[in-house]
C-alpha cells in the first residue's frame, strides 16, 4: 500500500473556483470562531479563478487569487486541492495533475465523479492520496461518510431519494398551486432555483449522477452511468398530480438503487417520476429539500433529510471533508485510512429497466363506448398484468378518461400490453404512465 507523505501541521489549501460554493467555503473558513479548533490549522493558500475582473463577495490577501490553475495544482506548498469549479473540464485534468503531485482532493463535482470516478480513484490509490466527496450528493446532508462508515456493517438493500431540489420544488408547486410544468419552471428560474438551461435537473440527469455515486458506495462496485435508467418530469401534468392526490399518492422524482433478490451484484439503478403513497417517509419532503431513505440489515430504515443545495449547505459539506481529512492525516499519517479512502472496484451488474418488477399507473383517453374496459382488461391479461384498479374518472373533451393501477408486474410485460392497447380503435391516447411505490 502506498504511504502518505503529507505534512500535518499548517495544512495549506488550493481552492479551484470562487463561485457560489467556493465563496461559501472561504467564508466558513474565515469565520472559525466557535467551530472546530482544527480549522485554525487550515490556511487558504491560493484560490484559482477564471477571471480576476469579477467582483467577489469575500476578501483575500493580495496574491492569493490567480488564474494560473496549473501552477496552483502543482504548487509544492499546497496539501489539499478543493475543487468547486464544476463541469468536467478543466476540473478532471486539474484533479489528475494534483493527484500526480501527491495532493489530496476534496470535490463537490458529481458529474465528474459519476463519469470518471474510476480514473480518479485509480490515480489516487496509486499516489496514496485521499479523494473526499461528501458535497457531491445531497448538499448539506451527510450521506457519503455514513455509507462508508456508520452504515458500513449493514447489507444495504435499497437507497430511495429525492436528490434534486429543482425538480422537487417544481413538483411541490404544481401540487400546491395546480400550475403546469412550464409555468412553474419559469418561476423557479426567476427565483434562482432552476438554471437558465434546466436540462440536467428536469430531465433527471443530475439525479442520475448522484444515485450512481450513492449506489457505488452502497453496493461496493462501480456504476456504469450509461446503464442508469433516467426519466425526467417534463411530461408530468396537473391532471396526473390531481388524480394522484385523489388516489392517496404524491408524485416525486425519485432516484432508486436496489438490490435484486438480495444479490448486491445484481442491482437496479434508476431515476423517474413516481407515485409515492402519502404515508411514505418521502411523501412530505417538499420544496428544494432533499431526503435519502436507506434500507439495510440489520439497521432497518434510516432517512437523511436537509437542504440539497445552496452556498451554506454545500460549503458545510465541503469544509467538513477538509476537516475530516486534516484530522485523518494527523492521526493516520502513514497510510490511507480504509474507512475514509475510496477504492476502484469492479462494475456492478445493472438490471435492465425491462426486467424491473413494480406497480404502474396509466391514464387512458378513449372513446366513450361500451366494452372499452373489457378490452383493456383483455390486453393486460394476455401479458399476465394483474390490475389493482380500473376506474373511469369522467369525460375529458368528449373522451372517457380511464385510470389503471396494476399490481407488481415486470416492466417488459406491462409495456407489451400498452403496445397492444395503443392499436385499439377505441383508444385515443395514453397521456401518462408512471411507476408506483412500493415496488
Amino acid at each position: 500500500m502506498v504511504k502518505l507523505t503529507v505534512k500535518v501541521v499548517g495544512i495549506k489549501l488550493g481552492i479551484l473556483g470562487l463561485g457560489t460554493v467556493g465563496t461559501g467555503v472561504v467564508q466558513l473558513l474565515q469565520d472559525a470562531v466557535g467551530r472546530h479548533p482544527l480549522l485554525a490549522e487550515i490556511e487558504i493558500y491560493r484560490v484559482g479563478v477564471r477571471s480576476l475582473a469579477k467582483d467577489r463577495a469575500v476578501s483575500l490577501p493580495p496574491g492569493i487569487i490567480t488564474t494560473d490553475l496549473i501552477s496552483l495544482v502543482k504548487d509544492p506548498e499546497i496539501d489539499i486541492i478543493v475543487e468547486v469549479m464544476g463541469a468536467i473540464e478543466p476540473a478532471f485534468s486539474l484533479i489528475l495533475t494534483a493527484i500526480a503531485q501527491g495532493k489530496h482532493i476534496v470535490t463537490a463535482n458529481k458529474a465528474l465523479l459519476s463519469r470518471f470516478g474510476s480514473e480518479i480513484f485509480t490515480a489516487a490509490n496509486k499516489a496514496g492520496v485521499y479523494v473526499m466527496l461528501e458535497a457531491s450528493v445531497g448538499g448539506g446532508i451527510p450521506i457519503i461518510q455514513p455509507l462508508k462508515q456508520s452504515l458500513s456493517v449493514n447489507r444495504i438493500h435499497s437507497l430511495t431519494g429525492i436528490i434534486n431540489g429543482t425538480t422537487n420544488y417544481i413538483l411541490t408547486q404544481m401540487q400546491t398551486e395546480g400550475s403546469d410544468f412550464s409555468q412553474v419552471l419559469t418561476d423557479a428560474q426567476r427565483l434562482g432555483y432552476a438554471e437558465s438551461d434546466p436540462t440536467a435537473d428536469v430531465d433527471g440527469l443530475d439525479a442520475a449522477d448522484k444515485i450512481a455515486i450513492l449506489a457505488s458506495l452502497a453496493f461496493g462496485g462501480q456504476i456504469n452511468l450509461s446503464e442508469v435508467y433516467c426519466e425526467g418530469i417534463r411530461q408530468i401534468s396537473p391532471t396526473d398530480i390531481a388524480y394522484a392526490t385523489k388516489l392517496g399518492f404524491v408524485i416525486k422524482l425519485l432516484a432508486i438503487a436496489k438490490d435484486q433478490n438480495n444479490d448486491s451484484n445484481q442491482i437496479s439503478v434508476r431515476v423517474h417520476p413516481t407515485l409515492v403513497p402519502q404515508s411514505h417517509p418521502l411523501a412530505n419532503i417538499n420544496g428544494v429539500y432533499n431526503a435519502i431513505l436507506v434500507e439495510g440489515e440489520p439497521v432497518g430504515q434510516v432517512m437523511f433529510f436537509g437542504p440539497g443545495a445552496g452556498a451554506g449547505a454545500t460549503a458545510s459539506a465541503v469544509t467538513s471533508d477538509i476537516l475530516n481529512l486534516v484530522a485523518t492525516l494527523k492521526t493516520h499519517p502513514a497510510q490511507p485510512h480504509p474507512l475514509i479512502t475510496c477504492q476502484n472496484q469492479p462494475y456492478c451488474q445493472i438490471t435492465p429497466i425491462g426486467m424491473l418488477v413494480t406497480r404502474f399507473y396509466a391514464r387512458f383517453l378513449s372513446q366513450d363506448n361500451p366494452g372499452v374496459m373489457g378490452k383493456l382488461g383483455t390486453c393486460f391479461g394476455k401479458q399476465g398484468v394483474s390490475l389493482e384498479s380500473v376506474v373511469q374518472i369522467g369525460i375529458h373533451q368528449e373522451l372517457a378518461e380511464i385510470i389503471v393501477i396494476t399490481h407488481n408486474v415486470q416492466e417488459s410485460d406491462f409495456r407489451a400490453a400498452l403496445a397492444e392497447i395503443e392499436t385499439l380503435a377505441e383508444i385515443h391516447s395514453i397521456p401518462s404512465v408512471l411507476r408506483v411505490l412500493p415496488d
